[in-house]
């Protein structure tokens, strides 16, 4: 018996970076009189809520760096974990990448240091053009061919194909399941009372630790036909 579900927001509820569609945001509501309900995301909780046009729900973030729930109708941000990476060794080993395969030009810095301590590896460097971005590696298949080498070269991190032409970096704990736990034992959850709602499952996917450690969880091919798959929860 499930109690508690945990979703992933683009291209599982919404298109990349676009609002909630009506639909979707119906389908939360129905759940939500049956099921406890938390969004686990890659992004922070701040651009997640507005997102979803302030939809009251509780929120991991930044892969489980921070947390937020919704209380009288205000948004409150209840934790932030903050790392700090070792940025000596991002730039000489992004640097060694870029050149065995071929990444040497790019558009502004090699590697973006978030304030969280999560770190972007963009292969095409951070101010590159959109549309530029939205060419370079529709199928992920130039990224997944390094995949295997930059998860050995950064031992100690968690390690995303990220965005359209990037990877980005968190702190070994942070990811999806660790941080789904985490959320699930201190609202009194086990494992088997989740399920996770996601897209992303494949290697170096957001959603793959959530595959790999073996929890529950339904796969969506078209956001838009979420309340479809989901059907049978209701």
């Amino acid at each position: 018996m499930k109690k508690l579900i945990g979703f992933d927001l683009d291209g599982t509820l919404s298109q990349h970076r676009s609002p909630l569609p009506a639909e979707n945001r119906e389908l939360l509501d129905r759940l939500g009189k049956k099921y406890s309900l938390v969004m686990v995301a890659a992004g922070n909780c701040p651009r997640v809520y507005g997102q979803m046009d302030h939809y009251p729900i509780d929120i991991i973030g930044n892969y489980g760096m921070q947390e937020s729930t919704v209380k009288d109708g205000r948004f409150e941000i209840i934790r932030t974990d903050f790392t700090e990476p070792d940025r000596e060794c991002f730039l000489a080993v992004t640097s060694y990448l870029r050149k065995k395969y071929g990444y040497t030009e790019y558009a502004g810095d090699p590697v973006e240091f978030h304030q969280s301590g999560m770190v972007t590896f963009p292969l095409l460097g951070t101010a590159a053009k959109i549309e530029d971005k939205l060419v370079f590696d529709p199928d992920r298949s130039k990224r997944r061919r390094m995949y295997g080498e930059v998860l050995a070269l950064f031992p100690n991190y968690s390690v995303y194909i990220g965005g359209s032409s990037s990877f980005d970096f968190s702190a070994k704990r942070y990811n999806k399941y660790d941080s789904l736990m985490r959320y699930a034992a201190e609202h009194g959850f086990t494992k088997d009372e989740i399920l996770y709602v996601g897209d992303d499952f494949g290697d170096g996917g957001g959603d793959s630790h959530i595959r790999l450690f073996g929890m529950d969880y339904v796969r969506v091919d078209d956001y838009r036909r979420t309340p479809d798959l989901l059907r049978f929860l209701l």
